[in-house]
């Protein structure tokens, strides 16, 4: 599934051509995803400006100027795409990106761009797993999909000080208090492995011992907010990680997954300087965890 930085790279591809655009239509080419479509989907959108694009956790949020939000998420296999200055009339106009099979292009937006062009922006879903939702921004903290989420990592809002409040006394593994969604949304599997690992934690470390008796940070849990930190950073300036469906909106590859340091690397070398451990892998909570067993203590 695609993490925080796969969604927050196609936020920033989509924004461009998103934000500012009036929905002059919508085809809507099946009544549902994961779940199915709010009623009158089509009808609430058309004729609608996106006054700005955002995103919070793993969500796709697109602000409109009826007073809704268009709530997005990709699922498992979800992706967008874009068609610039597109003409019907236009020779190859339908044509479609590689590896992108049209039977599974299930919500286009055409748009009329702040600029004054034309575009369509595609969502493309295989496996259906993704969904779409209109709720009224007066209501969307309290909704159930974002009111127990937890804070972005990716603002100065976590830092040592914050993981040691939200740590204090849990005696959960590392690895299971950083994907608590209700503690720090949008973390995932890959970025929780690089960032231990960055930081030489164990995944099996209890959290609650990056905690002073005090209720101060220890030396660990201030490196790890920022490893936190700059391992997404880092992500999104690689355009995500390309490991099965992800693609940026331009449909390009993310290219992250060529310097991972411990995910998907079981039996190769670590590589901390210094270090002669090798990467292992063990389940937490039914999922991959990878690890070297030498250096993350």
């Amino acid at each position: 599934m695609p993490e925080l930085p796969e969604v927050e790279t196609v936020k920033r591809g989509l924004a461009p051509t998103f934000e500012g655009a009036t929905i002059v239509s919508l085809d809507q080419n099946r009544a549902d995803l994961r779940f199915p479509f709010p009623d009158r989907f089509a009808a609430r959108l058309e004729g609608r400006q996106v006054t700005a694009l955002s995103r919070r956790s793993k969500y796709l949020l697109a602000d409109i100027d009826s007073g809704d939000v268009l709530i997005m998420h990709l699922g498992m296999s979800g992706s967008f795409r874009i068609e610039n200055d597109f003409d019907a009339t236009r020779p190859g106009a339908f044509a479609h990106a590689k590896g992108k099979d049209p039977r599974h292009d299930h919500v286009v937006f055409h748009l009329e761009t702040r600029t004054g062009g034309h575009a369509r922006i595609i969502y493309n879903d295989p496996r259906r797993f993704g969904f779409m939702d209109l709720v009224p921004r007066t209501e969307l903290a309290g909704h159930p999909y974002f009111k127990e989420l937890g804070l972005e990592p990716l603002g100065n809002e976590l830092s040592g000080e914050t993981l040691a409040r939200l740590f204090q006394g849990r005696k959960t593994p590392l690895k299971a208090a950083l994907l608590n969604q209700k503690l720090i949304a949008g973390l995932g599997n890959i970025y929780v492995c690089e960032a231990l690992w960055r930081s030489g934690l164990s995944p099996q470390r209890l959290a609650g011992t990056l905690v002073t008796p005090a209720g101060r940070p220890t030396k660990k849990a201030v490196e790890l907010a920022g490893n936190i930190r700059a391992t997404l950073q880092d992500a999104i300036a690689a355009g995500g990680s390309s490991l099965r469906d992800h693609t940026q909106a331009d449909g390009t590859l993310g290219y992250f997954q060529h310097s991972f340091a411990v995910y998907d690397r079981e039996g190769s070398a670590c590589r901390t300087p210094g270090c002669k451990g090798t990467i292992a892998r063990m389940v937490q909570s039914n999922r991959s965890t990878f690890y070297c067993p030498l250096c993350q203590k």
